[in-house]
């Protein structure tokens, strides 16, 4: 019997849970938002103090949160590197999120080691704007002298774990966080220095990479420190997804990632070969365009809200009159055509109607996230249950299509702090490793996320013909592209 904690120091702010080592059972919880302003521009800012995070986490801790844990652990925003200089010192703020400014540094990395495909062999991915390595190109290109001082990298879940324990010479990562840089590859379990200098210009250190039970060390006051990990990673051994599990997460864009035995290398660059908080393997597969595009068919049809045009989509059928809504609204990452745009296909009289139109919408991003569902499937990834993540997951209108589209089961989970949870179930399992009580290669066994499962019963053969029909527009309009 004990007490654990789990912290996600996301991109807006820190959430604390603080659980049964048993069961995972959540006893109390914190939060606060990180004290930054937004950009006069709005959105998010692209440069962040890291102290922000730590003033945070200390308010997120207040009125004796932590009394009586044993542990912690620490999920945080993927993409952030904060560059340290020799001493330890921060050389500028940390560089977070996906910004504009680093597309040109991007392109210019993957032609600099000769194209996508000799990326993805290396490292198991292609450099995007938000990646840690992109980001040192663009600091190396735009402000060469705090690049020359960077003597140090850690991303936000590195930093955290340093700061708790009191900086010590010793810095570490995980493998889940280490396979998002960019400069480490899941495949081989190695760093790529030489991609560092590529890059930046020069070596540096990088912390040290310590299995998913390992302790990153203990506080002066005896608390121990899990190695940490990225949220995504977090969350999915929050929601204890494991082989034969799928997440969907429904963003303004979309992504979908499974649990893999082993690194998927994808010379296409589709797949992302991240490395998951237990030791397998979470090969990723993105889509730019998905609850945006609900929003935008909201807006074109004049509903305030996605609400409403869930309940107006309701009123069509499956496969919406005929209409197929091909959702690439910002260009699209799955199939890969950056440049283009969406398409509505299939406009006849009859299904010139305000609902086939709202049903197509919902199709038409579920259909695109099947697409990269079978992108995973075509490369072995089994898929027995598909999780559904995200605030658009409780509208009626997806969960009518998603299991018939998906042709498989659908579990929508309860609105939880998986991140958090998952962190802590972390924590757990190093506190157990470290008093003999559990193994390195198991971790606790928590009660699973409460859920609501749907099946596509009956409905299967109606979900194929639909994503037939979508299949059939996208390879008309563009042909080969997946």
């Amino acid at each position: 019997m004990g007490i654990v904690a789990g912290l996600d120091s996301s991109p807006d702010f820190t959430r604390i849970v603080v659980c049964d080592t048993d069961n995972g059972a959540v006893l109390r919880q914190g939060y606060a938002p990180h004290p930054v302003e937004s950009p006069e521009s709005g959105g998010r800012p692209s440069d962040v103090d890291p102290q922000a995070w730590l003033l945070s986490l200390g308010e997120a801790a207040g009125g004796g949160l932590l009394e009586g844990v044993q542990a912690i652990g620490v999920s945080a925003q993927q993409n952030a590197v904060v560059p340290l200089d020799a001493q330890g010192n921060t050389v500028r703020p940390a560089m977070v999120g996906g910004d504009k400014r680093t597309q040109v540094a991007a392109a210019d990395l993957i032609d600099a080691l000769g194209g996508r495909e000799a990326w993805a062999q290396a490292v198991g991915c292609v450099p995007q704007a938000a990646q840690p390595i992109t980001k040192l190109r663009w600091l190396t290109r735009t402000e060469p002298e705090n690049a020359q001082r960077t003597a140090i990298l850690l991303q936000a879940h590195d930093w955290l774990v340093w700061q708790l324990l009191g900086r010590p010479v010793r810095r570490t990562t995980d493998r889940g966080g280490a396979s998002g840089t960019g400069y480490w590859s899941a495949a081989t379990g190695g760093y790529r220095p030489d991609l560092v200098e590529l890059a930046l210009g020069h070596q540096v250190m990088l912390p040290e990479v310590i299995g998913p039970a390992d302790a990153a060390g203990t506080t002066p006051e005896g608390l121990l420190i899990s190695v940490g990990t990225g949220e995504t990673m977090a969350a999915a051994f929050g929601l204890g997804i494991g082989l034969g599990d799928a997440v969907v997460s429904l963003g303004a864009s979309g992504s979908v990632m499974a649990v893999h035995p082993e690194a998927l290398v994808d010379g296409s660059g589709m797949i992302t070969a991240l490395a998951d908080a237990t030791g397998m393997h979470l090969p990723v597969v993105t889509t730019l365009n998905a609850v945006r595009t609900l929003r935008g068919a909201a807006e074109l049809l004049g509903l305030p809200d996605l609400e409403s045009l869930s309940d107006l989509a309701m009123k069509s059928t499956p496969g919406s009159h005929g209409l197929v809504l091909l959702p690439y609204l910002e260009g699209e990452r799955t199939p890969n055509l950056p440049h283009t745009a969406g398409t509505l296909a299939g406009l006849r009289r009859e299904s010139m109607k305000a609902e086939h139109l709202a049903r197509a919408a919902f199709e038409g991003m579920l259909c695109g996230l099947a697409d990269a569902l079978d992108v995973l499937r075509g490369r072995g990834v089994e898929v027995r249950r598909v999780f559904l993540l995200g605030p658009a997951a409780e509208l009626p209108a997806v969960q009518a299509a998603a299991p018939m589209l998906f042709g498989t089961q659908v579990v929508v989970p309860q609105p939880a702090d998986y991140a958090a949870i998952g962190a802590a179930r972390q924590a757990a399992w190093a506190l157990g490793t470290s008093q003999g009580t559990l193994d390195v290669r198991n971790p606790p066994a928590w009660q699973g996320a409460v859920a609501q499962v749907l099946e596509p019963g009956d409905e299967l053969a109606v979900g194929q013909a639909v994503r037939q029909q979508f299949v059939a527009v996208r390879e008309q309009t563009h042909p080969g592209a997946l």
